[in-house]
């Protein structure tokens, strides 16, 4: 198997999982920020808020470890898809464009992944013994 066969799948894993667990680890430090920011936007933005953390970890950590990737990645494409509805209005200004597409990019990588697995280093192919 070539160096890039082996080892592509779990680098791209881990860069698209630092997005969404550091971006969890933001939303947790900032709750009460975030909550204030969502208010506007959606009904009981606590909860949302914490639902939505709980999407980027178990998916992001699903992605980093490769266990359950397929699922961790139709659970981030779902957040990512309504996120990005919600909160980059891409008819308000060329930011806002860069940004949801920037998002459809981002599914784009999590539908490979939702397709074709986490690739040979991960928990979900592990040989068993």
């Amino acid at each position: 198997m070539a160096f890039t066969e082996k080892y592509a799948a779990l680098v791209g894993r881990v860069f698209i999982a630092s997005l969404f667990l550091y971006a969890a680890y933001g939303k947790i430090t900032g709750f009460a920020g975030t909550a204030a920011y969502m208010q506007d936007v959606v009904m009981w933005p606590s909860f949302m808020l914490g639902l939505g953390i709980a999407f980027e970890l178990i998916g992001g950590l699903s992605l980093l470890l490769g266990w359950k990737t397929r699922w961790g990645a139709w659970a981030l494409i779902l957040f990512t898809l309504v996120a990005s509805a919600l909160f980059h209005n891409f008819l308000q200004d060329e930011t806002q464009i860069v940004m949801f597409l920037k998002n459809l990019s981002i599914i784009g990588g999590l539908l490979y992944v939702a397709t074709y697995g986490a690739g040979t280093l991960s928990i979900d192919n592990r040989k068993s013994a």
